[in-house]
């Protein structure tokens, strides 16, 4: 196994509250027939959620995405998977969790919307 894998797997059984929250709505092939996976590497990175089938990303930033330092790597890094064809959906944990209906809603809208691989 990979250094990135393992990291992966680690961050699967340490999840955050929020992470499990979403994780409920997307396992198991339940939201809208699309497979997701969770903690999930891609390049050098490893993303919260994906849909390999729509190229489908879904990240969920607490406050340490507010740094300035963190703002700039998540620009770079969301470029660098645009790049790579994925599409990706940021979403603050406090907006799942205070409107979870329209984050879920706006996931439902990329996974329809979202261009064939």
């Amino acid at each position: 196994m990979t250094k990135l894998t393992n990291l992966a797997k680690g961050l699967r059984k340490r999840s955050t509250d929020v992470e499990r929250l979403l994780w409920k709505e997307l396992r198991c092939v339940q939201f809208e027939g699309i497979k997701f996976r969770r903690q999930h590497p891609i390049g050098k990175y490893i993303v919260d959620f994906v849909s390999l089938e729509k190229s489908l990303i879904i990240e969920l930033d607490g406050g340490q995405h507010a740094k300035p330092n963190e703002s700039q790597r998540d620009r770079e890094r969301d470029k660098w998977l645009e790049k790579e064809g994925y599409t990706v959906l940021r979403f603050w944990d406090n907006e799942l969790i205070e409107n979870r209906i329209a984050v879920l809603k706006k996931i439902r809208e990329a996974v329809y919307y979202a261009p064939s691989p």
